[in-house]
């Protein structure tokens, strides 16, 4: 079960270096966007893109579990529908083929001609990644693959990483927008209970070299199963006050009722899995989101993390139901292994009726209390 985690690491260093490869290559970036349409567009933005680096992305991750552990085959989910428009409007089906070279014919015919960079690209992709760390290398635990799923999201916040700005000024230590909000999630969740158990966060740029002024990423892990609880990153410190991370999109009323909570200390963000991100890292306390605009593979990987932290991510509506009905016990997580019924394309794995991620329950609450109070929540 250490090879699994190490596994989704090594995924995630992998994913990183794709991503990063596909940035440095302006003009070959241009070529690989393509727009999502029909029952797999994200509602809530006017333009939401995939990438060719999300699809490859994912495939490769896909590739890479399944082979060193069958037990996964089929249980690898993603955001991505893994087919790809070329510049004639033929649909190709991208996937790791058995050699660089077949890679590279295949990635050819999207990229038509760049011949070099489907060749870079097919390298990377069938590049082994060692990793060199020494505490990852030293956990052991027992968890069968075969009680497992994945979901991965190859690029979270992929508005960000396709406009690619790095002149955003943090607040607080927290980007309200930019390159630095692109991560990459994969999460492992337990297929009977769809409690999840294992995250990797990636951070493609987290920096550039100063030297290189090439980009340096880092990653975040944690475990939660059973009564173990391991993490890359100790448990943030709670502060007095709590300080709530939102996106823009949030609405006035939700903002006004947490103001007076978090003494004005509201901050924003993009990206759902940056903002999770920010509550790990103890630049936040809190991330409230009241609309139905997340998805299973935004949180899956951040909540195992924040499990292992001692947090979780809760579902905001049902949560608010239980209070304001008397329940005072634990509000309900977010589970990962049940569709919306009667929804398609993406919506089947929305996040209905929104979500609080929390490092400390004593936030949770106070959040929870603050929004009972709120119309329509």
């Amino acid at each position: 079960m250490a090879g699994l985690l190490q596994a989704l690491v090594g995924a995630s260093e992998k994913a990183a270096h794709i991503a990063r490869l596909c940035r440095r290559e302006e003009p070959l970036f241009q070529l690989l966007v393509a727009e999502k349409t029909g029952a797999d567009r994200n509602r809530r933005f006017l333009q939401d893109f995939k990438t060719l680096a999300d699809v490859l992305i994912q495939e490769v991750i896909k590739h890479d579990l399944g082979k060193e552990f069958p037990e996964l085959q089929g249980h690898i989910h993603g955001e991505e529908s893994n087919e790809f428009k070329n510049g004639q409007g033929e649909t190709v089906a991208v996937r790791v083929c058995a050699t660089p070279g077949d890679t590279a014919a295949l990635l050819l015919s999207v990229l038509e001609p760049e011949r070099a960079a489907a060749e870079l690209l097919a390298a990377a992709v069938h590049r082994d990644v060692a990793l060199e760390d020494v505490e990852l290398a030293g956990v052991a635990l027992s968890i069968p693959p075969q009680d497992l799923a994945i979901w991965i999201d190859p690029i979270d916040s992929t508005n960000e990483y396709i406009g690619g700005r790095e002149d955003v000024a943090p607040v607080d230590g927290i980007a309200p927008a930019g390159l630095c909000s692109a991560l990459v999630l994969i999460g492992a969740y337990d297929r009977q209970t769809g409690c999840p158990v294992l995250g990797v966060i990636n951070e493609p740029f987290f920096r550039r070299d100063p030297l290189t002024r090439r980009w340096q990423g880092r990653y975040h892990w944690g475990v939660a199963y059973g009564d173990t609880r391991l993490c890359s990153l100790s448990p943030p410190p709670p502060r007095p006050a709590p300080c709530v991370v939102l996106s823009r999109a949030e609405g006035g009323a939700v903002r006004a009722a947490l103001g007076p909570l978090c003494d004005d200390r509201l901050r924003f963000a993009a990206g759902a899995g940056y903002k999770m991100l920010c509550v790990i890292l103890g630049l936040a306390d809190s991330y409230v989101l009241s609309e139905g605009s997340t998805f299973a593979w935004d949180a899956c990987a951040p909540h195992a993390i924040l499990r292992a932290l001692g947090g979780g991510v809760v579902a905001l509506a049902g949560a608010l139901r239980e209070r304001r009905a008397g329940d005072t016990g634990p509000p309900p997580e977010l589970v990962y292994n049940r569709p919306v019924e009667g929804a398609v394309g993406a919506e089947r794995w929305a996040n209905r009726g929104g979500l609080v991620a929390y490092a400390h329950p004593g936030h949770l609450e106070a959040v929870l209390a603050a929004l009972a109070a709120v119309p329509g929540l």
